[in-house]
Formats: structure tokens, C-alpha cells, sequence
């Protein structure tokens, strides 16, 4: 890729950035959120054109106006939000528009077939007749995953692709890709888990603001990535202000739901960040959605304040001052084509109505003040947030329940996809929701963010809690083994 420049509405995307691949190496591309990073891989992948430069497939110039473009010319794209349709099957969606036909007519025996040694292969335990939209998040990533590598291509990129998946099935993925490097594919790989950088990657190229910011081995130390990814040295990755815990805010007593949820209680005071680790498929998400409303249970209380709060009833409890982040904003925590001001409105817009109709103005002062306040890097309140970066759409989201004046946080996954800088900028957001006497219940699956974010940390293994630690006990191996179960763990 030689000179390529995107621009969008107030924004340059790309100026005039360089990039090289070889066959047989995986070229690890860092940067900030808003870098360039994903704006350079849809472009090469078809989704955007260029405004100036040229791509160069083997020496010769070429035109990319498709997906489909991209696929004849071997390039294939597993996406950061994923590009899969939920109402159809697991195998569906890994070979579709390439489902194997007999006598005109889709061969489903053929289908499930392919798909399935596709799964096999990369050791994932997931029925290929399963609808998507059954699945959780992790289950979808390897399926976007599969799909990928069902297509066999010379050039692979991975936008973020470890970012909903647990240790083990970071190390299968890593055995992946390796052997697809080995065979001469060439790999473009995005992350913001620098750790990763040295275990996976030949070489790396770092942008910051659009531009080429420079280029480092793979094992290069984290320190010079960051510098040259946000031009600064962070010194501290995780900075937690500790102070004293006060009343309960939330208390889950006894809550259960058939096959997902076991007996699970708990509280989570004011001022307080609670974490909670497991492995994926521990019922992490699910216990978030349940608390939300947003899931059923069978039995059990949950207590906001000293008042209980009927479940599965997500107005009573947005009312109650519980505000959810869940782990798929583009999903289920934003609306990709309405403004900036009308996603960060909709959870307080009844605040802002009077005599049936919406006071725009006083909406506007307000959305204006979170722009602000949060540093949310937008041309404007008027610009559809799906063109924000990924950190700018998280602190969208979780602007929208701070207008709700939300004293109960539920932050599903809060850094996933976000780059280092705009991480410290969501760890000091927590800092000042504690500060302000607000309560947090922070699910992750990185590691080392619960053990420098949290308090407490509750640590759930199939579907129930196995065990709570205070931050200045717990470490990664005590944390590891309280989530394990007995049996080996996998993606199903």
C-alpha cells in the first residue's frame, strides 16, 4: 500500500501511510484507537476507497471496490465487530455465498460437513447447525474466525481478534495462525494487548493520528510501542484510587437460572469496583444481564439500595439508577447511524421531555458537557458515532448512563478493543464514578485489569461464584485456579 489517504466528514483518517506484507509473517499493526488502523484494513479489504495512493498485489497495481474484490485476490478480514448474520446457522455463515450445491440446490449435508471439519480443526466446540444469534460473544469470534479460514486466502487480517477470548483458546488461535505463516500466508494482525505483540508477530508498524509513526521488531520493548502509539509514557497502566467502600448499593441474593446461573450472591458498596473473573462460558455476562433485567431468572432477589427490584425488568431497572455497558456496544449498548447527542440521550431522554416533547436544548447543553467531560474525540455532536473510534464509542456509552445519573455501573468487557491510552482514560472514568460515591461491577477478561482495577474480585467458574478475593491477595495463578473447573474447558 503506497500514499494512501482516506478522509471522512472533519476527519483524515489516512495520510499518505506506506505498508508492506510478505508472505510468511505475521505484521503486527499497533495504534491508538482512531490511529488508522481499521480505516487502512477496509480499505484493503474493499469496504472503503482510497482518496489517494495505490495497493500493489505481488508488484502489480489492483483495484479493491468489493469484498468481493478482496477475496478473489486472496485477502480475508476477520473485523473487530463482527460480520456475521445471527439468523442464520454457524455453518451458514462460515461458507456463505460458497454453500456446496447438488443439482442447483444447497447441499446441507455437504454444508454441515465443511463446516465442521473447519471447527475441528481449530478444536472449537460449536454445532454448526446452531443459529448465531444463540451464541455468545466468544462463540462468534471463532466463528468469524472459521469462516476466515474456510476460505483458504494469501493474505489474512485480524482486527482485535483475541480481545472476547480466554487464554486458552488464545493459545489455539495463536497455533493458527503460525501454521498458516508457515505455509506462506501473510498475516496482518491488530491488537491493543501489547503482550501478545512478541509472542505472535515478526515485525510491527505503529500509527498514530493517521500517519506512519514508525517501525519496530516484534520484539521491541512495550515501552517504546507506547511511546511511539500515543507520543507519551504512561507510567501508570492501572491507577486505582483505593478509599473506603459505603453503603451497599447493589446486593444479589441467591439468584439462579436453570443450566446458566447457580445461587449466586453478592454485594457491591459505594466507592467500591468489584470485579469478576472466570473463563468464558462462566456465566460472567450472563449475571450481568440477569441483574439488568435483560435475561430471566428463576429464583433469587436483587436489592438496589435496600429496595428490591423486580427481575427481569429492565425499565425498573434503569430506574432504579443501574446502568449496563454491555460487552457488544455496537450491538446492544449504541445505534450506529444516530447522532452522537441522540446515543448519549437515550437512557435520559424521559429526563429531558415535558408536556410530550423533547427539550433539545437542554439535551444539547447536557451532551455537550459529557462530550467534554469524558474527552470524546468527535467533528461534533452531530456526527453518527459509528465513525467514532472504538474508545469514543465506548465512552459514548457510557456517557448515555452518567446522564441517566446511574449509581450502579455494570461494565461487560470495558476495554475490549480500546487502546492503551484510551484505557487509562476509562480507568480514571472509573476513578471519578467511585469518587462520586457511584458503585461498579466490572466483568473482564483481562487479567491483569482485574487485579489492578478492582477491590474485591469475585471469580465465577460454570455458572456460579467459586470463590472472592481481596485486590492485595489475589494474583493471576490464585484467580486461575478458582476459575478452572475440573473438567477441561472449551468454546461451546
Amino acid at each position: 500500500m503506497r500514499g494512501i489517504t482516506k478522509r471522512f466528514p472533519g476527519v483524515v483518517a489516512l495520510d499518505k501511510v506506506d505498508f508492506k506484507l510478505r508472505a510468511g509473517e505475521v505484521h503486527v499493526l499497533l495504534g491508538e484507537n482512531g490511529a488508522g488502523k481499521s480505516t487502512l484494513v477496509k480499505i484493503l479489504s474493499g469496504a472503503y476507497r482510497p482518496d489517494e495512493g495505490e495497493i500493489l498485489r505481488g508488484g502489480v497495481p489492483v483495484e479493491i471496490d468489493s469484498a468481493e474484490d478482496a477475496q478473489k485476490l486472496g485477502i480475508s478480514t476477520i473485523y473487530q465487530e463482527f460480520n456475521l448474520i445471527p439468523e442464520l446457522s454457524v455453518a451458514e455463515n462460515i461458507l456463505l455465498g460458497r454453500q456446496p450445491r447438488r443439482f442447483g440446490i444447497v447441499d446441507r449435508r455437504r454444508m454441515l460437513q465443511r463446516a465442521q471439519e473447519v471447527l475441528d480443526e481449530m478444536r472449537v466446540k460449536v454445532d454448526p447447525r446452531a443459529l448465531v444469534s444463540e451464541l455468545g460473544v466468544a462463540q462468534r469470534q471463532m466463528v468469524e474466525i472459521a469462516k476466515a479460514l474456510s476460505l483458504e486466502s494469501e493474505i489474512l487480517i485480524l482486527d482485535e481478534p483475541t480481545a472476547v477470548l480466554s487464554g486458552q483458546e488464545i493459545e489455539r488461535l495463536f497455533e493458527i495462525i503460525r501454521a498458516f505463516r508457515d505455509e506462506g500466508v501473510g498475516i496482518i494482525y491488530i491488537s491493543h494487548h501489547l503482550e501478545e505483540v512478541a509472542g505472535i508477530g515478526d515485525r510491527v508498524t505503529v500509527l498514530r493520528d493517521g500517519r506512519v509513526a514508525g517501525h519496530l521488531p516484534a520484539d521491541a520493548s512495550r515501552e517504546e510501542m507506547v511511546r511511539l502509539m500515543v507520543g507519551r509514557e504512561i507510567e501508570n497502566q492501572y491507577p486505582r484510587r483505593r478509599s473506603a467502600a459505603g453503603e451497599v448499593l447493589l446486593e444479589v441474593r441467591n439468584l439462579s437460572r436453570a443450566g446458566v446461573l447457580r445461587d449466586i450472591s453478592f454485594q457491591v458498596r459505594a466507592g467500591e469496583v468489584v470485579g469478576v473473573a472466570g473463563l468464558v462460558g462462566a456465566g460472567r455476562t450472563e449475571l450481568a444481564r440477569a441483574i439488568f433485567g435483560a435475561d430471566p431468572v428463576d429464583s433469587g432477589e436483587i436489592l438496589v439500595g435496600e429496595r428490591k427490584m423486580e427481575p427481569g425488568d429492565i425499565r425498573e431497572a434503569r430506574r432504579k439508577g443501574i446502568g449496563f455497558i454491555p460487552e457488544d456496544r455496537q450491538g446492544q449498548g449504541l445505534v450506529p447511524r444516530l447522532s452522537v447527542l441522540e446515543n448519549l440521550g437515550l437512557a435520559a431522554l424521559s429526563r429531558s421531555v415535558r408536556l410530550g416533547m423533547i427539550r433539545r436544548g437542554e439535551l444539547r447543553r447536557k451532551a455537550r458537557e459529557m462530550v467534554e467531560g469524558l474527552n470524546i474525540r468527535t467533528p461534533g455532536l452531530e456526527q453518527e458515532v459509528r465513525y467514532l473510534s472504538g474508545g469514543n464509542q465506548q465512552k459514548v456509552v457510557i456517557g448515555k448512563w452518567l446522564l441517566a445519573d446511574s449509581k450502579v455501573l455494570i461494565l461487560d468487557e470495558p476495554t475490549r478493543g480500546v487502546d492503551v491510552g484510551a484505557k487509562v482514560e476509562i480507568y480514571e472514568l472509573i476513578n471519578r464514578l467511585t469518587d462520586e460515591g457511584a458503585a461498579v461491577l466490572m466483568i473482564s477478561s483481562d487479567l491483569p485489569e482485574v487485579l489492578g482495577m478492582s477491590d474485591r474480585i469475585l471469580v465465577m467458574s460454570q455458572g456460579r461464584i467459586t470463590g472472592e478475593l481481596p485486590a492485595r491477595e489475589a494474583t493471576q495463578e490464585r484467580v486461575m485456579e478458582l476459575a478452572t473447573p475440573e473438567s477441561e474447558v472449551v468454546v461451546e
